[in-house]
């Protein structure tokens, strides 16, 4: 059963929601999820951006993709409310098995603290580089 909508309060600033709700789903993308990126598509339409956020962890370049792993370092990304409750497990298929969803705190640039689910990397890592700045828009600056 679908919850109803519920209309969102938006910055003056920046057009993005202020606040999560109480019971929001939320899910950080740190890659090609993005916007702007090859698979954004996949969340377009059942998200509402909140906001760019740090997570903990280590970023890893897999090739085509990233995959983020434990570590200490933070990595760079964007948080958004699911707003299709249909869409996470078309995400985990997506995804693929090599990637797991896992619970993770999300830093946003203003200071606020949310929880967020995130698609931790699982597979093989002979061929990963580390992106030292955590930043798959950025890797290569």
């Amino acid at each position: 059963m679908s919850r109803p909508a519920a209309s969102s309060t938006r910055s003056p600033r920046s057009g993005i929601p202020e606040r999560k709700r109480e019971g929001d789903t939320l899910l950080f993308a740190y890659g090609t999820l993005m916007r702007g990126l090859e698979r954004h598509r996949f969340l377009a339409a059942g998200t509402t951006l909140i906001g760019r956020g740090t997570v903990r962890g280590r970023l890893l370049s897999l090739g085509r993709y990233p995959g983020i792993v434990d570590g200490g370092d933070r990595v760079t990304g964007e948080l958004y409310r699911i707003d299709d409750e249909e869409l996470l497990p078309a995400v985990d298929r997506e995804e693929g098995y090599n990637f797991l969803r896992r619970r993770a705190v999300v830093t946003l640039t203003d200071g606020r603290r949310a929880r967020a689910w995130i698609y931790r990397y699982r597979g093989p890592r002979e061929r990963a580089a580390v992106i030292p700045a955590g930043d798959w828009r950025n890797r290569w600056r």
